[in-house]
């Protein structure tokens, strides 16, 4: 009775609410401004799509190395919406900082053609020259690009959230072919690629993981049974 009653919890919690796919800027990864650094993390669900891009990047030097853009292929049909997130922070002429509002990001969603699409900054109808992403602080080796510019100020403070809600997306949904773009110019990109040791079409959230160990469990209990079955 007991393995029929852990069975039947099994079976309650088989099936995942969503899966995420992680994918970072390759290590070593430049623009013309310097050094990047920079992750997306793509959460698929029942009808919606989360991406939490974040320029991981200290202490940068020119707004070259700050997040612009994201474009990536996933599979949609049909209409597609988007909500977005993030706190606003100014880099004033000194290094020092000023903390603004927290609400929508600016960016704009658009098709690239197919099944390509981008999360823009700097596209037609975004927020763009201002409202990059920026690296964490402390700003003091920040150039004029950055520190106290009228026009790029303020950035997006590290991390903006964006969730498309689209009825053809499920948690099996998967991302690929990720670039991230820098700079207030087009064209500064480079080429994302999964994070080292993440799991092809995304990674379980924590009630599969935990469904492989009440497997293990239960293998265990029915060995240990047969066993005294035997003696």
């Amino acid at each position: 009775m007991k393995s029929i009653f852990l069975a039947g919890a099994i079976i309650a919690i088989a099936l995942p609410a969503s899966a995420s796919q992680i994918f970072v800027t390759p290590t070593g990864a430049t623009t013309s401004g310097g050094a990047v650094n920079a992750q997306a993390t793509f959460t698929a669900s029942a009808g919606s799509l989360s991406i939490s891009l974040v320029d991981l990047f200290a202490n940068p030097t020119d707004v070259a190395q700050l997040l612009s853009d994201l474009d990536f292929t996933v599979s949609l049909t049909g209409t597609t919406t988007l909500t977005s997130s993030g706190s606003l922070i100014t880099v004033n002429a000194d290094g020092t900082t000023t903390a603004g509002a927290t609400g929508s990001t600016g960016w704009t969603f658009s098709s690239l053609g197919g099944n390509n699409y981008t999360l823009c900054d700097i596209c037609g109808g975004g927020a763009g020259p201002a409202n990059l992403i920026i690296g964490p602080g402390p700003y003091t080796n920040a150039n004029g690009s950055i520190a106290g510019n009228a026009a790029h100020n303020p950035f997006i403070n590290q991390t903006a959230t964006f969730t498309l809600t689209n009825s053809s997306i499920t948690a099996a949904t998967t991302v690929s072919n990720v670039v991230f773009s820098f700079g207030t110019v087009s064209g500064i990109n480079v080429t994302g690629v999964p994070q080292q040791g993440d799991v092809p079409g995304g990674v379980p959230e924590p009630a599969t993981a935990a469904l492989g160990g009440i497997g293990l469990v239960l293998t265990a209990v029915g060995v240990r049974a047969r066993r005294r079955a035997q003696k």
